[in-house]
């Protein structure tokens, strides 16, 4: 009887009974052949990376690691910011030391250096601090071409000129214009920090005109800062660096008057290697580099007169 109701089961449902003979056929065996079918590509792909690993390494097999390029810390005067930063590119290119300046009044990068920062040369824009740095065993110029012991080795000598811009009252600065009474705000560096403000000063008490200017004096913290106060008029005039002053910019829309070099004592940028360095051989390289004839002789075109 039960064979009967599945006869007519089937014949009812003749679905049921296809449905039956496609399960009763192996179905273990089917799905091990598609498992068998989406695996079997794997090993190909396997095999394809380890080749190009293997080729990868062949390629590199012997050659060696590039070592990092040695990094140079540069104290350097304000009034090097306009300079410097097209030679230190050059002597990258040249050496494969990558030198980094931090630009900051003299006065301020050698209470720095005092405090421990970690420079490994410094460049300033007078004598005494680097000497000072020396007598206190914080620096020395060992290494260096020319140099005598105990003493900084100049570099460059500095230059201070009077800037006023082209559509301000006096766009042909002289001497005069500094006893001008129209002239309400004049700018100079910091005298107690930077060595471009105490030459500065010097003009003026040279001049007899510190009684009638200092109030009138605008006092920047270094001479990039008193270049800019000229620049965007919050001073009508500046006494700044030559090197400020020969940038395209302020050149285009200003105009300088050297000061005559008789009135300020001068302004001799001395250079020194700090003791603590742990890049001796490259500060020695960098400093001598700085001393050669062709970096001299950029240094004049930017504004410093050569040492060398």
């Amino acid at each position: 009887m039960g064979v009967a109701v599945r006869r007519k089961a089937m014949v009812k449902f003749p679905s049921l009974h296809r449905f039956q003979r496609r399960t009763s056929t192996a179905p273990h065996e089917s799905h091990c052949a598609q498992v068998s079918r989406s695996v079997r590509p794997w090993p190909v792909f396997v095999a394809l990376e380890l080749l190009i690993a293997c080729l990868c390494c062949s390629l590199s097999w012997g050659q060696p690691t590039p070592r990092p390029a040695e990094t140079l810390h540069i104290a350097a005067a304000s009034d090097l910011q306009p300079v410097l930063p097209p030679i230190l590119k050059r002597f990258e290119r040249e050496t494969g030391i990558h030198p980094e300046a931090t630009y900051q009044a003299s006065a301020a990068l050698t209470a720095q250096i005092q405090n421990g920062a970690p420079f490994d040369i410094f460049l300033s824009a007078n004598l005494s601090y680097p000497k000072w740095l020396i007598y206190a065993g914080l620096a020395d110029t060992r290494g260096i071409d020319g140099a005598q012991s105990g003493a900084p080795v100049i570099y460059a000598r500095g230059a201070l000129v009077l800037w006023t811009r082209n559509d301000s009252h006096w766009p042909h600065p002289s001497l005069v214009t500094l006893r001008d009474p129209a002239l309400r705000r004049l700018a100079i560096a910091n005298p107690e920090r930077a060595p471009y403000g105490r030459a500065a000063m010097a003009t003026l008490t040279s001049l007899k005109l510190l009684d009638l200017l200092k109030p009138k004096l605008v006092t920047a913290e270094n001479i990039a800062q008193t270049a800019q106060f000229a620049e965007t008029g919050n001073a009508d005039a500046g006494l700044i660096s030559m090197t400020s002053a020969q940038t395209p910019h302020l050149q285009a829309i200003g105009t300088a008057f050297v000061i005559p070099k008789d009135l300020y004592p001068p302004i001799e940028q001395g250079a020194a290697i700090l003791s603590k360095t742990s890049a001796r051989v490259s500060a020695e390289k960098f400093l001598n580099y700085l001393l050669s004839p062709p970096i001299q002789k950029e240094l004049a075109q930017s504004g410093l007169a050569p040492v060398k």
